[in-house]
Parts: C-alpha cells; sequence; structure tokens
C-alpha cells in the first residue's frame, strides 16, 4: 500500500510553527499514536485546533507536557487542568471557540469559503474584536475559516486505497479535518481489500488521505489502551 508509512516518517511532515488539526472529541477519535510520537520528538511551536487537549496525561494533553505546543484553539479546554495551569501561567496561547462554530470554521477552510456570519457568541467576550452585522434585525458576527497545515485523524479502518470508515461517534471531527489541511495523516486500526467498503459507507474518500499509520494501541471495553 503506497499511501502506509510508518509513525516516525510520518510526523517528519510536522514543522515546527505548524497548525495541526486533529481529531477527536476527548479522546475517543482521537490519533494517539501519532500523538505519542510528537510527544517524543522535539517538534516545537505548534498550534493545535481540536475540541479539546485530551486529559492529563493522556492524548493531547502529552504534547503540553512535552512542551509541544505554543498554542490551542478549541472548545472544552477544562477538560484537562494542565491546560488551564499553561494558559493562567502565560505558558500556552488559547482562542476559545464554540464547538459549532469551530466544525463550521472547519468544514468553510476545506470548501473553499473564507468565512461566515453566526449568531453564536454574539454579544460576548467571544466576539471582541470581530466584525458585526445586523441580518433581520439580529446581531451577527464574522467567523473566519480554519485551515491546517497538517490534520491528524483516527479512523476504525482504510482500504488499500485509502478510503476510510469510522467507529460510531469516533467520526466526530475527523472527517471536516480531513478536507481542510495541506497534508493528511491518518491513523486507522485495519486496512483491507479496495472494494471491502460499500461506496456509500466510505466517509473520508481516498483523494483527501495523503499518508497512512497503524494505530499502536488496542481497544478494551470500549476504550484504546497502549498495548504492552
Amino acid at each position: 500500500m503506497k499511501k502506509l508509512v510508518s509513525v516516525k516518517d510520518a510526523i517528519q511532515l510536522i514543522n515546527d510553527g505548524d497548525t495541526l488539526l486533529v481529531g477527536g472529541f476527548g479522546l475517543s477519535g482521537s490519533p494517539l499514536t501519532i500523538i505519542d510520537e510528537i510527544a517524543a520528538s522535539d517538534k516545537k511551536d505548534l498550534t493545535v485546533v481540536s475540541n479539546n487537549l485530551g486529559e492529563e496525561g493522556r492524548g493531547l494533553g502529552k504534547l503540553l507536557v512535552a512542551g509541544n505546543l505554543k498554542g490551542a484553539k478549541g472548545s472544552y479546554f477544562t477538560t484537562n487542568r494542565d491546560a488551564v495551569k499553561a494558559w493562567s501561567k502565560g505558558e500556552l496561547e488559547i482562542e476559545l471557540i464554540p464547538q459549532g462554530t469551530l466544525a463550521e470554521a472547519i468544514r468553510c477552510g476545506g470548501a473553499g469559503i473564507a468565512g461566515f456570519y453566526t449568531k453564536t457568541a454574539a454579544g460576548t467576550k467571544l466576539a471582541e474584536g470581530k466584525e458585526e452585522r445586523i441580518f433581520d434585525g439580529e446581531a451577527y458576527i464574522l467567523e473566519k475559516a480554519i485551515k491546517g497545515d497538517v490534520a491528524l485523524i483516527k479512523a476504525l479502518k482504510a482500504d488499500t486505497l485509502g478510503n476510510l470508515i469510522y467507529d460510531k461517534t469516533a467520526r466526530n471531527f475527523n472527517p471536516v479535518m480531513a478536507t481542510a489541511a495541506k497534508v493528511v495523516i491518518a491513523e486507522v486500526d485495519e486496512i483491507v481489500e479496495a472494494g471491502s467498503f460499500a461506496p456509500e459507507d466510505v466517509v473520508t474518500p481516498h483523494i483527501y488521505v495523503d499518508y497512512i499509520v497503524m494505530n499502536r494501541y488496542i481497544k478494551k471495553g470500549g476504550r484504546y489502551v497502549e498495548s504492552v
């Protein structure tokens, strides 16, 4: 399979200062193997766009502890106390974005749409410094599209062409992120032969996927744990 690479080779595509779109909701649908490899590297000044920063010492929380991160854009940073502490000390730049706005901004980034107007956050501190317009008597604020240098996504399976399917709600932000970055690296549990998926079951077509790495974690009791 031409797209299959080692995780060590995959992270060489990430440069210092890059913006990374990282799938996941909490730890569900997070590319844990790729995250671990970045945490063990000397990559620095990275900005992560994700729903949150994992948990203390797990998922994207590892990048924070390892010192790989300069900033983070997302919706729920309070799930990781380390993130809150780093922000309060001025060690981490945080941009808080409402969850629906985050998803739509990434979708726009992949669709070639420069931005959109939304009522969400209008009249709050999150709207400060943003353009406001009135539509039908209501205030809307302009949100710009979000794009990344590299997208790190987690799928359940890939076929040998690179078509992806996801595992239930682990799908979350992954499909839109796969459309909105210059380079897309997908972490998968299994690779099957092309034609194994019904065409209508494919969520992310292979044209969006540049590289694939294998997941090193194993699933126990509905969650991924490190293999020993």
